[in-house]
């Protein structure tokens, strides 16, 4: 055991939220079901004031985050992989130039960062709040970030309704007050930017449109955090509870300063000065457009929530007859495309024991993409029987799916988009060598079970040698399935003129 393990324990586990605003990292562990923080950095990097005209990350902006980054992974040494979990939210959603980023950002860290989409992100806000702060009402929790807000409707610890909204603290203080300058006019012109991207979840979740109606309305993160810090230090609230006269008594003091260096509201650290005016501006028109007369500062956040994600996919990968949770998000998404449940789990079945043959080493998460991208090859049938796989590959590529990171669900994409045809369209990706096996052993499943009938898995068998593979059919086989053996020799063909690996055929 490390150094760093004897410091945190065997049972630790680390999340790390790489925001729009600041990057945080919490080291917790669950004992009993109770959450427990043993350590916990800030750091405020401003990602998303990063980003330029373009849509790409500046330099100066990545540095920064390279930087913080390195610092947090020196506190992860001799972490293992499995029990660390680094996500991205709405500004590496939109970063143009994200894959270059992320492949340094992993560098720095030591450990990979995935892009979650804003659903995914607000299903992991309500799972930090809901088991934190636990409640049998009906509740609406309000997430406002750098780059996005997020909007959760829930009772007690299951989201009913989930939806993220690209407008945050960062970007609209960038948008509307960018010369620092706090005039009536430019809260006036960011609360109508605000509610023009907010009205449309009006009848998801105001007060007496939604279905069904909540009780309580909480605010989890950093921009509801330091304005409820300001309204219990300026004596307009006992318990940090926020409303509207305490927002506009907050928008009051910012037009009297003028400017943003000489803002001096009571409880408000420097470090979110610069943004407080969009934050601000976000959760009056929120108060107003939603009919909340009251928002309490809620204990969890997303960091909490990747921690108990996290724990429960690791007792989930060590209880082998248990189901992920990303399980019944592949079953919804079978029965709202009509998939072909049984050929699906045909193609399933053999194309993991494959995968088990090809890469003895692979880690659990790839296993488990393999099944769940076998699960869903066929979703692009729903639009076209033609080119199918192309349907298929956009389809998963822009899925909102719970459980599942953007990045995963991309490389789910790239194995249904390869699952047939010509490999020259994947040749970069397959530069990495677990997606190639992954692949591999889906193409040669779908071989298999091309006549889309019951199949005996132990008649295809293979073998490999470094990049050269055997595929061994039972003796007798060719003769009794000529189709499958011509569809396998064009396999071997296919993988010859890509050159990656020696594809054999014993039949």
């Amino acid at each position: 055991m490390s150094a760093q393990q004897r410091r945190w324990g065997a049972d630790a586990l680390a999340a790390i939220d790489l925001g729009s605003n600041s990057f945080r990292l919490e080291i917790a562990r669950l004992r009993q079901g109770r959450y427990e923080s043993l350590a916990y950095w800030k750091e405020p990097i401003r990602l998303g004031a990063g980003l330029d005209a373009q849509n790409h990350l500046t330099e100066a902006a990545m540095q920064r985050a390279f930087d913080c980054l390195r610092r947090f992974g020196a506190e992860l040494q001799g972490f293992a992989p499995e029990r660390v979990r680094a996500v991205a939210t709405q500004t590496l959603r939109e970063a143009r130039n994200r894959d270059a980023f992320l492949a340094r950002a992993h560098g720095a860290l030591g450990h990979p960062v995935e892009v979650i989409a804003g659903r995914e992100e607000a299903r992991l806000i309500y799972a930090g709040v809901s088991r934190l702060q636990p409640s049998s009402a009906t509740q609406l929790v309000i997430d406002i970030g750098g780059r996005s807000t997020e909007l959760i409707l829930g009772h007690g610890a299951q989201p009913l309704r989930a939806e993220s909204f690209a407008i945050g603290s960062v970007g609209l203080t960038l948008r509307c007050f960018a010369d620092g300058k706090l005039t009536a006019e430019a809260f006036r012109q960011a609360q109508i930017v605000a509610a023009a991207e907010l009205e449309e979840a009006l009848t998801l979740f105001a007060r007496g449109r939604c279905e069904p109606a909540w009780s309580e309305a909480l605010g989890a993160s950093g921009t509801v955090g330091a304005l409820a810090q300001i309204a219990e230090s300026a004596g307009l609230s006992k318990d940090g509870s926020i409303n509207a006269a305490g927002l506009r008594w907050c928008m009051e003091a910012c037009i009297r300063a003028g400017h943003v260096d000489q803002l001096q509201l009571p409880g408000l650290k420097d470090d979110r000065k610069k943004v407080v005016a969009g934050g601000l501006a976000i959760l009056y028109t929120l108060l107003s457009l939603f009919d909340i007369e009251r928002l309490k500062p809620a204990k969890g956040a997303l960091r909490q929530g990747l921690v108990f994600d996290l724990a429960e996919r690791l007792k989930l990968h060590e209880q082998q007859d248990s189901e992920d949770l990303r399980e019944p998000t592949v079953l919804a998404l079978q029965q709202r495309f009509g998939v072909d449940r049984a050929q699906a789990g045909r193609v399933r079945s053999l194309a993991q024991r494959l995968h088990r043959e090809l890469d003895r080493k692979a880690d659990i998460e790839h296993q488990l993409e393999l099944g769940w991208a076998a699960a869903l090859h066929e979703i692009g049938q729903a639009v076209s029987h033609h080119d199918h796989h192309r349907h298929s590959h956009y389809l998963i590529t822009h899925l909102d799916a719970p459980g599942f990171s953007q990045d995963q669900l991309r490389r789910m994409g790239h194995l249904a988009l390869g699952q047939r045809g010509g490999l020259r369209k994947l040749e970069a990706e397959l530069r990495d060598e677990s997606l190639l096996w992954q692949l591999l052993a889906l193409r040669l499943a779908l071989v298999k079970c091309h006549a889309r009938e019951a199949i005996q898995e132990d008649r295809m068998a293979v073998r490999r040698e470094g990049r050269r593979v055997t595929v061994r059919m039972v003796p007798g086989w060719a003769a009794t399935h000529p189709q499958a053996l011509y569809l396998l020799g064009e396999e071997a063909k296919a993988w010859s003129k890509l050159g990656l690996i020696d594809l054999q055929i014993q039949a």
